[in-house]
């Protein structure tokens, strides 16, 4: 039975238009990206660009790294909003949630298919922008290995590899989030409650991260943590704050679940 509930939660967040409007939106980054990036390189070894330019000429396997990076602050947090939002909000809204409620099914386990929803369009999400991004970079920057940070060049293999690896820390960072949407949608039933709350959070964590005079507060912000998986572009990977940024994530991940799941159990409408 819980199989068949996965299934038809996936279905009924792949038939939203508010989702393929997202995937749209996402599979675009990469595509506009590498579309502008070879605009400004075609006239030859920097055509004029330089700087970032002219290190991603014919390191296309770069790109879905690059731009899930500067994704990972604001677009993916947003579409995880969404779906958090829909989750339990937007069920609410609908007046479907109470029926869920009162059904013979726990209620842990309805917050375990609806994260479960979360967490597979996250990696659905994540992984069509990176194969995406493959495909844009290739056809539009070339492909001579992927340049890392040390200077050093990995071959196709390993450079997938790291592209997978990529993947995986950036769809945890974003279920992460995720989950601290959920635990808002469980207390309201407006799904733009929960999209602005997330949205509003990550900008006011972005702003504490840029003030020297909290530094003592920047472990704790998710925000501050982003920079650290761009190690994945060295060779050797350092693992320290890539390990730092994830147990941070791992540590909302938790706090949102619990929260959602005590509000869920006690909630009678």
């Amino acid at each position: 039975m819980i199989v068949r509930q996965m299934r038809s939660e996936l279905r009924w967040m792949l038939r939203r238009p508010r989702t393929l409007i997202g995937l749209v939106g996402l599979c675009l980054v990469p595509i506009v990206f590498g579309f502008g990036t070879w605009l400004a390189t075609r006239d030859g070894d920097g055509g004029g660009g330089g700087g970032l330019e002219a290190i991603l000429k014919g390191n296309g396997l770069v790109l879905p790294i690059f731009t899930l990076f500067l994704s990972a602050a604001l677009l993916l947090p947003m579409v995880a909003s969404i779906w958090a939002a829909d989750g339990l909000a937007g069920e609410s809204q609908h007046g479907t949630l109470r029926g869920l409620l009162i059904a013979p099914v726990s209620r842990v386990r309805l917050l375990g298919v609806k994260f479960f929803g979360l967490a597979t369009m996250s990696l659905f999400a994540v992984t069509l922008m990176a194969v995406v991004g493959v495909i844009s970079g290739i056809a539009f920057l070339g492909n001579d290995g992927m340049l890392t940070l040390s200077g050093n060049v990995l071959s196709g293999w390993e450079a997938f590899g790291r592209i997978a690896f990529f993947v995986v820390l950036v769809t945890f960072q974003m279920v992460s989030i995720g989950a601290v949407g959920l635990a808002i949608s469980a207390c309201t039933e407006h799904p733009l409650v929960v999209q602005a709350s997330i949205m509003a959070g990550l900008i006011v964590f972005a702003v504490l991260g840029s003030l020297p005079s909290l530094d003592w507060l920047h472990p704790f912000l998710i925000t501050n943590a982003l920079p650290g998986l761009v190690d994945v572009m060295r060779d050797p990977i350092p693992t320290g704050q890539i390990w730092d940024s994830t147990l941070l994530a791992g540590c909302y991940l938790i706090i949102g679940l619990s929260l959602a799941t005590i509000r869920l159990v006690t909630k009678d409408s």
